[in-house]
């Protein structure tokens, strides 16, 4: 769900964390038997902060307490160390869609959530989300769906308007149905507006377009179904490479990551355009644009037709030491209602297909984005998503093949160069 969340603050906000780890081991802080904390922890939006208090009033004693972190990339580090070593985890983990196959081959370290009666939540699920948080005999749940990623386009209207471009979503939409014309209207777009780049950055565009390629082909990426890496010959791979490295060679991106302080600082200006936008890269606009930003984002189709990005699942490890409550939490937290609600504070598309066809989700409208339907524009794109096979390498392998990219765009790599840097990258980290 996710991915796809100010470093310095950033790593203030891990100090926080790594101490609270290593003071309190995982689980909780029961002080007796009635009376204790149960930790949730997450990257990113995902909406919770406001559905905890809900879970406290039916579990009297029970306090929630969030650990949060803005990236993805700041926080695989630490739950991999917390789960490796047996202590530190929360009581409720969140496992991002890139992560997920990494624990799945260590699931032994996770309660199997049908212990706690979870199997009989599998009809409120997409069926194919419920599957991959499922050991691979069946056997075990591993972790609960929580959010999916439906893909569509963010864009400055009022940016769109001083280079002379239509404004008009579904007008806007039409611009691009291909990725060449989506890097068209760039260039016509930068030859009005120098000042501002197109895109944020290679990071996200190569993020949907690889997840879009790979679903619409042989429904891998860099690893193929036996755990192979085959980022150098598989087609899709490689598509989606010269679509991202053609806006980095033609100077029309940002060069930034997303989520990371240069991009959160960005989008207070007029530094970039356009966003490939998954339901919840909204909450994180919103979240860092704030006022600056409010009412100039709108929400458009993605070039390229469907697609997804990101999407998590909820797990529980070992180590806490509250495994019935958390088990409790995490479905809590992933049922119908919950996901409702953080839809409506996060933009976190729903899973749950109850909380999909939930009116406050379906017909939802998003003010901050220009009154755009994003129940209506997320719901539409979720029934043609086509998941993709991700190894459980598959993320240290993307993170250093966006690092080539984005040394292209800063000069540092020519860009006949990155193709076979990327390659010999790719090859080092899935080792």
């Amino acid at each position: 769900m996710r991915a796809n969340r100010l470093r310095a603050v950033t790593v203030l906000a891990a100090a926080g964390v790594l101490a609270a780890a290593c003071g309190g081991g995982g689980g909780g802080d029961s002080k007796s038997d009635k009376n204790f904390t149960l930790t949730v922890d997450v990257f990113g939006e995902f909406g919770y902060e406001t559905l905890y208090k809900g879970f406290e009033q039916t579990h009297p004693g029970v306090t929630v307490k969030q650990r949060k972190v803005s990236s993805l990339d700041d926080y695989k580090p630490r739950l991999q160390q917390w789960i490796a070593t047996g202590s530190g985890a929360g009581d409720v983990v969140a496992l991002e869609e890139g992560i997920l196959p990494l624990y799945m081959q260590q699931r032994a370290k996770f309660v199997n959530l049908f212990d706690f009666g979870a199997r009989s939540m599998q009809g409120d699920f997409l069926p194919w989300k419920w599957q991959l948080g499922l050991s691979p005999d069946g056997s075990q749940l591993v972790g609960l769906g929580t959010d999916v990623g439906p893909l569509a386009m963010c864009y400055r209207k009022d940016l769109f308007k001083k280079a002379g471009l239509p404004t008009d979503r579904d007008e806007v939409g039409k611009l691009w149905p291909t990725w060449d014309q989506f890097f068209a209207t760039g260039q016509r777009f930068q030859g009005k507006l120098s000042g501002t780049k197109w895109l944020d950055g290679p990071t996200a565009v190569l993020r949907a377009t690889v997840l879009q390629d790979a679903g619409s082909g042989p429904g891998y990426s860099f690893f193929d179904k036996s755990n192979n890496l085959v980022f150098d010959s598989n087609p899709a791979v490689k598509q989606a490479f010269d679509t991202t490295l053609k806006f980095e060679q033609n100077k029309m991106t940002a060069d930034m990551s997303i989520f990371t302080p240069p991009w959160q600082t960005a989008l207070k200006r007029d530094t970039f355009a356009t966003v490939p936008c998954p339901s919840w890269m909204l909450g994180g606009i919103k979240q860092f644009s704030g006022d600056f930003g409010k009412g100039k984002w709108d929400v458009a189709t993605t070039p390229g037709g469907s697609g997804y990005w990101g999407g998590s699942w909820l797990s529980v490890p070992k180590q806490s030491r509250h495994q019935k409550e958390a088990a409790a939490l995490a479905e809590y937290l992933t049922g119908a209602q919950s996901q409702v609600g953080a839809f409506k504070d996060k933009d976190t598309f729903p899973s749950n297909v109850k909380a999909e066809q939930d009116p406050a989700v379906s017909g939802a409208t998003n003010d901050y984005f220009s009154g755009a339907p994003t129940g209506k524009i997320f719901g539409q794109l979720v029934s043609s998503v086509r998941p993709v096979f991700l190894g459980p390498k598959n993320e240290d392998v993307r993170q250093a093949v966006e690092n080539v990219l984005i040394a292209v765009g800063q000069g540092k790599v020519k860009p006949e160069d990155a193709w076979p840097k990327a390659v010999e990258a790719a090859k080092k980290a899935a080792r």
